[in-house]
């Protein structure tokens, strides 16, 4: 790329006039040096090397000349690289298992060089940069919360550890050597209002900061009860430069996204358990509807993946098709010790040439444990994916579905399936995703889901589903959630930027590529 670039200049300067940097060169090295403020690292730019080149030095004329040189194809090389990963991010998705592959429009880096080369004003500069990153509202709100968490980590008065918790929890009204400081950290984040005035009894846990504390674990995904225990205790003990960390691997992220949504989506953030249904392009809160799903157990082969596909078709009071390792590990011992238990729980035999088998002799269940059977559920008020499921085919047979295990909703921490995500407001799902088919209106959707046969329903419009894994979001009233990285994902984002890192190039050649 650099070769075409300076050939179709008869190999002229970029960055240097006379043999000294231009001031959009300069504007550019600050920018790089200052990548961190988009959740970028400035040494994979060559940060301090291009400021060093950038200098004034002493020498002959052929020594300048060649500083300049050396100062013009490295800047060159490294903005190069920085308008490739602040566009498409710094890793593939799919070298860590991710399956979120969008269409892009082609970004030539040689082009935006070239308009970085001749931007008349530092501003302008980052304008070009700007103009390249995620248009995403929650994009930009998170580079903010980075701003913010970075200035947070750098205060001494906010850096040591909590002292440790007396007891198991410790509910407003006890007291705790450790209040006044954690008082000092609430009001930093913004969970407890300066102006609050305290009780005589600094370490007495009052009702402003047991409310405090509820709002902290609201932003966190804990039980919001107040009470200042481990798993609240752990959680405010993250230092806040790991959480600024966690900032900057949501950035990352962000960058796999397309750059444009055509149509309104759904996203699914795992470590969130939420799903957040789009009637619009835009990311505005107010128009997204937001429901709690539970997702895949920790459990490796349990796991939620991560990726996008179109949403085709809903089945109402569909049949479940129990999957093959779930027959073998956990259903069949069952079948074997009560056959006539889970045959009443709706569970059916269906032979290769189509027959139905509903009672569960030794022969069934041979051709269950042989494979000349399969094992499914009928519809009906047991069937584990409830009244409606919502499919976009896909290779990992992970859909959307009703339950009725309800109860599971109340817990903060949603991760027990086996992969596919359940809804807890199926019926305000169906209503979204068939709003464009006419006549299926709410009473006509939970007629469908009451009675009759199974049924499939095409939509008249397919709807791109992300499943996504965040841990770190940026609210529109300032907050910033972080959840748990309950699959690791983050470890091995990080693992694979240090990697890279390893990797960087130390002089101004070999490849850009990944």
């Amino acid at each position: 790329m650099l070769t075409a670039l300076y050939s179709s200049r008869n190999y002229a300067p970029l960055w240097t006039r006379d043999g000294a940097p231009t001031p959009a060169a300069i504007a550019l090295v600050g920018q790089l040096a200052t990548a961190h403020s988009r959740g970028l690292e400035p040494e994979d730019y060559g940060a301090s090397r291009l400021t060093a080149l950038a200098r004034p030095g002493g020498g002959s004329a052929p020594e300048a000349a060649d500083r300049g040189v050396r100062f013009d194809v490295a800047l060159s090389l490294y903005a190069a690289r920085f308008v490739k990963e602040l566009h498409a991010g710094r890793v593939d998705p799919r070298a860590i298992g991710f399956r979120i592959d969008t269409a892009r429009p082609p970004l030539d880096p040689a082009l935006v060089l070239q308009s970085l080369a001749i931007a008349p004003t530092a501003e302008a500069t980052v304008a070009i940069l700007d103009s390249l990153e995620p248009r995403w509202l929650r994009y930009s709100l998170l580079k903010e919360a980075l701003a913010r968490y970075r200035k947070l980590a750098a205060d001494p008065g906010l850096t040591a550890p909590l002292p440790r918790l007396p007891k198991r929890s410790l509910a407003a009204g006890a007291r705790y050597a450790g209040a006044p400081q954690l008082r000092r950290l609430l009001i930093a984040l913004g969970d407890l209002p300066e102006s609050r005035s305290v009780s005589a009894d600094e370490e007495l846990i009052d009702e402003a900061l047991s409310a405090a504390i509820a709002r902290f674990q609201g932003r966190h995904g804990l039980k919001r009860d107040g009470v200042l225990g481990e798993r609240t205790f752990r959680a405010l003990s993250v230092p806040l430069a790991a959480r600024a960390r966690q900032i900057e691997l949501a950035l990352e992220r962000f960058r796999w996204l397309p750059p444009k949504l055509e149509n309104p989506p759904i996203f699914v953030n795992i470590p969130q358990f939420k799903l957040f249904a789009f009637h619009t392009t835009e990311d505005r809160e107010e128009t997204i509807l937001p429901i709690d799903v539970i997702v895949g157990s920790v459990f490796p082969r349990h796991n939620t993946p991560v990726f996008a596909a179109d949403m085709e078709y809903v089945v109402f009071r569909p049949f479940w098709d129990v999957p093959t390792s779930i027959l073998r590990n956990e259903l069949l011992p069952q079948i074997r010790a009560r056959p006539a238990a889970m045959a009443n729980q709706g569970y059916e035999a269906v032979r290769r040439d189509g027959r139905v088998e509903r009672e569960f002799t030794p022969e069934v269940i041979l051709a269950l444990e042989s494979g000349a059977a399969r094992l499914r559920q009928r519809p009906g008020p047991r069937n584990a994916l409830g009244r409606i499921k919502f499919v976009f085919p896909n290779d990992f047979a992970v859909y959307l579905h009703d339950t009725p295990a309800v109860s599971l909703f109340n817990e903060p921490v949603r991760a027990y399936s086996h992969g596919c995500i359940r809804v807890a407001d199926p019926v305000a799902l169906a209503e979204y995703v068939l709003r464009a088919n006419p006549g299926w209106t709410r009473e006509k959707i939970l007629e469908a889901m009451e009675q009759g046969d199974s049924r499939r329903v095409n939509l008249a419009q397919p709807i791109r589903v992300f499943i996504v894994y965040a841990t770190a979001l940026a609210a529109e009233d300032g907050s910033v959630l972080f959840f748990e990285d309950i699959y690791g994902h983050d470890a091995r984002l990080e693992a694979a930027l240090r990697a890279r890192t390893a990797q960087r190039p130390a002089a101004a050649g070999g490849s850009l590529d990944r």
